[in-house]
């Protein structure tokens, strides 16, 4: 028997529906299987802020950092002092989003099945911004060796480790930014020499976009830079149906945290009205690092009975109110824990 110690982070807006949701799917695992959890739920985000004066509490610190892996719930406006604070506290250089056509939710194309690898510790998003004047800001956008190459490396075991088409288009703009993203595709083509099954190409930004829209179910694994990746993997979301059925994971050496990829919803927050799938697919994420981390195939297995029972409640048109259904977000959740067994 495996007991795996997670923190959960409620969040805002619909926050606390999606955290109630992915916790009854959690409870559910460890009720019906040899797979045991312990969760612990903590603030963070908008209204810990106004409660606590900061957004992100030093007592939800103490309790994410003993924890073995952290579900995290949409935040609202003081997004960037929760989620980019702990991105960097813990080293989580990975954002990795997939992408995946699902029964009935209305998409591009109906082949979808991609995974962006996004490095999450650099570029822009760094925040070095200066006032040369009152009418002129510099932007500092970082770019290291050290960086691209293991974003680089974790692109290509991405793509040896998925039944896909074993694919990496490393996306830049390295005819404009000859430096910055000069180096990050220099880098790429290195990596790409030590993983000679996996065929490797390159675009530059502006083509990959155009791409994800003409030809979405050729890409397979993504792997790119900071700001990019943000952009692109949303891109793909609404690719597939919207970023309600996105999930994402801030994946380090030895941490890891999973969060949906969109916001807070405060216009439905209380409805019971929002669709989970985004948090539950995420927690299905969350188990199969916890599954690689501990060598559990356990844990794996009932990840994957996360997602298949979404795939079979979605088949059936048994969808949440916003997108489409009939169906409360605590329903829904009833329904894929009982789907799982």
């Amino acid at each position: 028997m495996a007991r795996y110690d997670i923190s959960l982070i409620t969040g805002d807006g619909i926050g606390p529906e999606l955290a109630a949701a992915a916790k009854k799917i959690l409870e559910t695992i460890s009720d019906r299987s040899s797979t045991k959890f312990s969760i612990r739920e903590v603030e963070a985000g908008d209204a810990a802020l106004k409660k606590h004066g900061k957004a992100l509490p030093d007592s939800t610190v103490d309790v994410v950092k003993k924890s073995q892996a952290c579900l995290k719930a949409p935040v609202g406006e003081s997004a960037a002092d929760v989620i980019i604070v702990l991105r960097r506290m813990f080293d989580l250089y990975a954002n990795v989003r997939p992408a995946r056509s699902y029964p009935n939710i209305p998409a591009l194309s109906r082949n979808v099945d991609l995974v962006t690898v996004r490095e999450n510790t650099e570029d822009v998003y760094l925040g070095w911004e200066f006032n040369t004047d009152e009418d002129t800001v510099v932007a500092l956008r970082v770019t290291s060796r050290k960086a691209s190459q293991r974003i680089a490396e974790y692109a290509f075991k991405t793509a040896e480790a998925r039944n896909g088409k074993r694919k990496v288009v490393a996306v830049h703009k390295s005819n404009v930014m000859r430096k910055g993203d000069g180096l990050f595709a220099s880098v790429c083509k290195e990596v790409a020499k030590r993983h000679p099954k996996i065929q490797y190409s390159e675009l530059y930004v502006d083509a990959a976009s155009m791409n994800l829209i003409r030809n979405p179910e050729e890409f397979d694994v993504i792997v790119t830079t900071n700001l990019f990746g943000d952009i692109l993997s949303d891109e793909a979301a609404q690719v597939v149906g919207g970023l309600g059925m996105g999930p994402a994971a801030n994946i380090g050496e030895g941490f890891a945290l999973f969060e949906p990829v969109h916001g807070a919803a405060f216009d439905i927050a209380g409805k019971n009205a929002a669709n989970p799938s985004s948090i539950l697919l995420s927690a299905k994420m969350m188990a199969e690092w916890l599954a690689d981390k501990h060598r559990d195939q356990k844990i794996a297995e009932e990840g994957r009975r996360i997602e298949d029972a979404i795939i079979k409640l979605l088949a059936k048109n048994q969808k949440t109110k916003d997108i489409g259904g009939a169906l409360t977000t605590t329903q829904f959740a009833d329904l894929v824990a009982k789907s799982m067994y």
